[in-house]
């Protein structure tokens, strides 16, 4: 018998227009039967003592746990405070369907004073995975790596994290299934755990946004080798037409490995320190209403992902000596954990409309044969990546010399007012008021949007505690736009200009686009198309990417960060981190692909630690 129902969709009221339970099913007998690895098994009882415990079951956690238990005599235990992936979560065009359910956090940040007006109080939506698999069951499964200048930035003050010194690890975890792509060995691999592919599914509205870039003078490239400024179709993170989260890819086929238990539904309450060795020695957390303690013979590895690693820290004693104190924690390190927090955030509101129909709508991808195509073929709309179509990378003016592009483009057939927009209304706190004077017109009509990302932000937030209640959500303030010389917004500003010359390109007028020139709600004071206009417009419908990175920094100095080059905690011994949080700087790109890297390589260090 399935699941029940409110499990698989969270909120059913959500789903009230949609033949949801018909879905259900179908999804459900479909992935299931035809699953050659089947799900894990829920430990519910547990040793005393783990070689390794790892906290986190998300990108990085589910590799981290996947490597050090090919050592046989390891015995690790993987802790994840979510459950087992959903049936709607296996389907790649249904990835705006799953945030504010049950396998989300549904975290929110803090009132904004430049961005994110659009939306209810100010407050931006910032998912992140609560279930096994983590944001990579959440994301919308564009694999890209970054680029090189990233990670040799990375390597000024971090020996060990050049580009060089990432990739074999990038490639490592590759099953790259499409030929021309994987015939290129020295940037891509075959036969690792995870499977990257083309979607299968296109509109000829990507052939106009590839021909676009031409046109504007980039290349169509495969954006992850030897160069990253280009046009291309989106490699992703997808088997068999559904998704290939970090769960399917690492945890499912080594699930029946004796010395690997994996405990869901496990609230991480704090690591338990020696104040005299100050080393971790045991984790503390809830599952199933009950208290559990269980030590650590040798480490343990947060990776709980760039909001709650942080939070799990700074409840065990390590961040800010004023802040903790305030909570009465005692203090076991004082780090500056939860600084440098660092968003993609973009303008995710800039609508095209178009007379041909490739968009995506309600009876185009909700109705019972593309439902049967996709479950009995893994074929049709939702094979799609939640509508991405393409990305590219462009360089604006304000980016530095050579190949490293400043401004990011997902290119979607969807918009807000999407299938009837319920789910994109829901998903992203709209307002009310704008939503019926912008969006409403627009509701089930052929339209594409360009989403254009700012790459590296200068402006940097925090995450604090709310209070010392692990069940508490942190306060999360990003604070966009706050770079002392506006250069965040005037970047961002460049590549939505840019977006516009795009949508005008022959290729793009070839299937009747045509900017949707409507004022945006609260910008009636600025010259339309003028750069003060879409400065109104971006400070308003503020998106944020979920490319969350940087709040337990890498670096050499514990002044101002939290873990050195191995990933070990400043002044703690036996504790890692191990995810997005470490980046001194988020990369120039979508960030899943680079916290799986990142469990590649301290899996390894770990390894030349402890097998002497």
């Amino acid at each position: 018998m399935p699941p029940p129902a409110a499990q698989i969709f969270g909120n059913l009221s959500v789903w009230a227009s949609f033949p949801a339970f018909v879905l259900y099913y179908l999804f459900y007998s479909s992935f299931e039967f035809n699953d050659p690895e089947g799900r894990v098994t829920d430990t519910t009882t547990f040793l005393n003592e783990y070689d390794f415990i790892v906290i986190g079951a998300g990108s990085t956690g589910a590799v981290v746990a996947n490597r050090l238990t090919e050592v046989d005599d390891w015995k690790v235990l993987l802790l994840e405070a979510g459950g087992d992936e959903t049936i709607v979560s296996d389907v790649p065009g249904l990835a705006h369907h799953l945030q504010r359910t049950n396998i989300d956090w549904s975290y929110k940040t803090v009132p904004q004073s430049g961005a994110c007006l659009a939306f209810n109080d100010n407050r931006c939506i910032w998912p992140r995975g609560k279930v096994l698999g983590g944001s990579s069951v959440l994301n919308y499964m564009v694999y890209a790596r970054g680029n090189k200048n990233d990670y040799d930035q990375w390597a000024l003050d971090n020996p060990g994290w050049s580009y060089d010194d990432v990739l074999p690890y990038f490639i490592k975890s590759e099953d790259n299934r499409n030929p021309y792509i994987a015939a290129n060995k020295k940037y891509h691999g075959t036969g690792g755990y995870l499977t990257v592919q083309e979607p299968e599914y296109k509109t000829p509205l990507v052939t106009a946004f590839i021909q676009g870039g031409v046109e504007m003078g980039y290349e169509n490239r495969d954006c992850n080798a030897e160069k990253q400024t280009g046009f291309m179709i989106p490699q992703a993170t997808s088997r068999r037409g559904a998704r290939c989260s970090t769960a399917k890819a690492f945890l499912r086929p080594i699930r029946k490995r004796p010395n690997l238990s994996i405990s869901m539904r496990s609230l991480a309450h704090r690591i338990v320190i020696d104040p005299a060795t100050k080393r971790a020695t045991a984790a503390r957390f809830e599952k199933g209403g009950k208290i559990y303690q269980v030590k650590a013979k040798k480490e343990i590895i947060v990776s709980a992902g760039t909001v709650n690693s942080p939070q799990l820290l700074m409840l065990s004693g390590i961040g800010h000596a004023d802040h903790l104190g305030s909570f009465g924690i005692p203090l076991m390190a004082d780090l500056p954990v939860g600084d440098n927090l660092q968003d993609h955030i973009a303008l995710g509101g800039m609508v095209f409309r178009m007379d041909q129909p490739f968009g995506v709508t309600e009876a185009r991808y909700y109705s019972i044969p593309v439902i049967l195509n996709y479950t009995i073929n893994a074929a049709g709309p939702l094979t799609s990546l939640g509508g991405t179509e393409g990305v590219a990378w462009i360089k604006t003016k304000y980016a530095p010399e050579g190949d490293w592009p400043d401004i990011q483009y997902h290119f979607v057939s969807a918009t807000p007012a999407s299938e009837s927009g319920l789910f994109f209304r829901y998903n992203t706190g709209v307002r009310d008021d704008i939503w019926n004077a912008y969006y409403q017109p627009l509701v089930n009509t052929d339209m594409w949007q360009l989403i254009p990302t700012l790459l590296r932000p200068l402006s940097r937030g925090t995450i604090r505690l709310a209070s010392n209640d692990p069940h508490a959500a942190p306060v999360i303030d990003p604070k966009y736009f706050t770079d002392d010389a506006g250069m965040d917004l005037k970047t961002l500003i460049e590549g939505t200009k840019f977006a516009l010359a795009l949508s005008k390109t022959e290729a793009f007028r070839q299937v009747g686009s045509k900017f949707y020139d409507k004022i945006f709600p609260g910008c009636e004071n600025f010259t339309p198309w003028t750069d003060d206009y879409w400065g109104c417009f971006i400070r308003h419908y503020s998106t944020a990417i979920y490319h969350m990175a940087g709040t337990c920094k890498m670096g050499s100095d514990p002044a101002t960060a939290v873990v050195d080059s191995k990933l070990k905690v400043h002044g703690i011994g036996g504790l890692r981190v191990a995810d997005c949080s470490i980046m001194p700087n988020v990369v120039s790109g979508n960030t899943n692909v680079p916290a799986i890297m990142i469990g590649e390589k301290v899996s390894d260090m770990i390894k030349a630690l402890w097998l002497i």
